[in-house]
């Protein structure tokens, strides 16, 4: 069947956009493929990725509680707990398992009486937060490793860089243990009224461990 001028004209019509904007769109279509494709490569390996650190994470935690309750794990496991934190920042340092396990290569760490690796590991933890489009921090996690590092800052005779450093967070649903490690670097300052408040503040946030009140009991009366 003949094409009428009207569909002859449709047609020039629709052969000329394509020559304008059909190579544009061509364009677009290829760019937004190799987008999505690329997004899809990505997410694979971020998964492949999170799988193996998973997998590091899981060992940290069977040796971090192989024992039974109340007995220390073994020198050999805490040595191996380090070795798999330091594998995780190594290689999987955009994950947060590398920053949970260095929490345990901390502890491990003290234990070993080695506080400046202990402190190093935490410092780690807080100078390289999960922060950005694809990954998300956790506050609970930066908190606890504050609140220890002041404690190891304490433990190094650095009472002041301790009080400074937790002044410069917001404690929130953690406040029981910063205010009684507030406590404990003003007990060391020889600040005992403020370490007394401090004591009283960590009660009032819901700490009732026997050794609280044992350190408000030896506190001077007239302190």
């Amino acid at each position: 069947m003949a094409i009428n001028a009207a569909e002859e004209e449709t047609l020039e019509a629709l052969k000329a956009w394509w020559n304008e904007q059909g190579r544009k769109l061509a364009a677009i279509v290829i760019v937004v493929f190799g987008a999505y494709t690329g997004w899809l490569l990505w997410e694979n390996n971020q998964a492949d990725t999170a799988a193996a650190a998973s997998d590091i994470y899981e060992e940290i935690l069977t040796l971090a509680f192989s024992t039974t309750e109340g007995e220390a794990i073994s020198e050999a496991d805490g040595d191996q707990i380090i070795s798999y934190a330091e594998q995780l920042r190594a290689e999987y340092e955009g994950t947060m398992y590398a920053r949970y396990a260095s929490l345990y290569a901390a502890q491990q760490y003290v234990r070993k009486d080695d506080l400046q690796a202990a402190a190093n590991a935490l410092q780690w933890v807080l100078d390289n937060p999960l922060d950005g489009m694809f990954a998300e921090s956790d506050p609970g996690l930066e908190l606890t490793a504050t609140l220890r590092l002041g404690r190891i800052l304490l433990a190094q005779g650095q009472a002041e860089q301790a009080l400074s450093l937790i002044g410069s967070v917001d404690p929130q649903g953690y406040e029981a243990g910063y205010a009684e490690l507030r406590g404990d670097i003003y007990l060391e300052m020889e600040r005992l009224q403020d370490a007394r408040e401090a004591y009283i503040a960590a009660q009032q946030a819901g700490s009732s461990s026997d050794a609280l009140r044992m350190k408000l009991q030896s506190l001077p009366a007239d302190s």
